[in-house]
This record gives structure tokens, sequence and C-alpha cells, in this order.
């Protein structure tokens, strides 16, 4: 089974860049965020015409996430208690390995700049976030968290990281949060396969960040110590961002 993560930065326009995708890694699952359209604007046909059952909580002009799935889902869930009532968290259970699994697709607020109050809105989602993961962990056989949670977590996950220390992406105190999520008992996958420096899922625009691999690492799958060992591999894939207009994100893909 292969589940990918993409932020997909507006998903009417990526429909090429995404077919081109599912031509190549085949996912059975794909959770996308920043759809930036409202559910009856989905294009539903294209990806039912590729044979996925489509999960979404869409949201107008921006924001927005959406679960994609070859094999029907159970208890779609969009009740999450977002501080600014935005759609930037969709659930699902799925089975795996004959193991009750609990989906969860997020695209968690940005944060910047930091003098606004777009920080603490970041550091209340995270807050609630904290308590739904909670309540739930003990519900389950595994959970999978994917989607862009807008963290570096470590210092090899960005170029110059002490120029980011003051940026709601990189505060200690966003850090921290994050950990307090892995303390749930839940692994940052992607780091279980590869510990090289400048492994990037986010390329800026501008000042040739792709062409000079100037990136961040904010594009993750935290999944649960309970599964962990039904897990093959997780890797980056790149290609997509040398797509023509590309998102600014690559998907993450876990194999299991």
């Amino acid at each position: 089974m292969i589940i990918s993560s993409w932020n997909i930065n507006s998903i009417r326009i990526r429909t090429k860049n995404i077919e081109e995708y599912i031509d190549k890694i085949d996912p059975d699952i794909l959770m996308f965020q920043e759809i930036k359209c409202e559910d009856d604007k989905f294009p539903y046909d294209f990806f039912e015409n590729k044979k996925y059952n489509c999960y979404v909580f869409g949201q107008k002009s921006y924001n927005g996430v959406a679960i994609l799935s070859k094999k029907k889902l159970l208890k779609i869930d969009k009740s999450f208690k977002d501080p600014n009532k935005q759609s930037r968290l969709i659930s699902a259970d799925i089975k795996i390995s004959n193991k009750l699994v609990k989906l969860i697709c997020i695209y968690l607020p940005n944060g910047n700049p930091v003098n606004t109050d777009k920080y603490p809105y970041k550091i209340k989602w995270l807050n609630n976030f904290f308590d739904f993961i909670k309540k739930e962990i003990n519900n389950y056989d595994g959970i999978i968290i994917g989607g862009d949670f807008n963290i570096i977590p470590n210092s090899n996950d960005v170029e110059n990281p002490e120029d980011w220390e003051n940026d709601a992406l990189y505060r200690l105190e966003i850090r921290k949060e994050f950990r307090k999520i892995l303390n749930l008992g839940f692994k940052d996958s992607f780091r279980i396969f590869n510990n090289e420096d400048k492994q990037y899922t986010f390329w800026d625009y501008t000042q040739g960040s792709w062409q000079r691999n100037k990136g961040l690492r904010i594009d993750h799958f935290l999944i649960s110590d309970k599964i962990l060992t039904k897990i093959k591999n997780v890797e980056i894939d790149k290609f997509t961002r040398g797509l023509d207009r590309p998102s600014d994100h690559a998907p993450i893909r876990v194999i299991f």
C-alpha cells in the first residue's frame, strides 16, 4: 500500500501534474492540502475516472483538504475544532493488515508574521490538535498523520537554521509543540529511513530556490509506534517540483 501526501497549492490547476504523479507512482491513497476550492468545485470526475473515492473538506479560495482513496474509507470526520473555523483537517478510518488505522490529513497554519494574530492562532491550533490526538490514540491500532505541518523539525531540515529562529515555522516554541505530539507515541517517519541533510519538501517560487535546492522540510508523515513495523520506506517525490506549473511542495510518500 502507498499513501502520499501533497500540498497541491490549488488542485484545479494542477490536474496535469497530478495525472503524471498517479501514472508514475500509482498511490492507493492521496492526501491533499491547500486544494483552494469549495466542495462543489472539486474535480470529482477527474479522480473518479482514476478510480478514486473522494472525501473533501473545501474552502473558498484558500486552505481546504481532501483524501482520495481507491478503497472506500469509513467514518469520514471534518469536526476538528479549528479556532478560526477553517478547513484544515479531515480524517477517515481504514484497515491496514487487519489493523484499524485512523488517517488524518492536516494543513497546519503557517503562523507568520509572528507579531500578528496568525501566530497565536497556530499555537491554539496545535494545542487543540494535541488534545484531539491524545483522545484518539487509544481507540485505534494505529494512526497516520500526513500533511503540510508548516513546521521545520530540526536544524538539518533547513539551510542556515539560525536565520529562521524567529520564524513561525522554526521557533523553539513551535518545535516543542511538534515534539509533544511525537511523545504521544509517534515517529517522524521520513527520518527513520533518511538522515541526510538538505532533504526538503518545499522550495519557494522565488530566487531560484528549486534550482539551488534551498528548501524546507515541512511536509511530514507522523506514524504511531504501533504500526511502524508495517512501513517499508518513506520517500519525497521531488520530481514533481520540476514539472510545468508545479506546486511549491513535493509529495511525501509512505510505503506499507
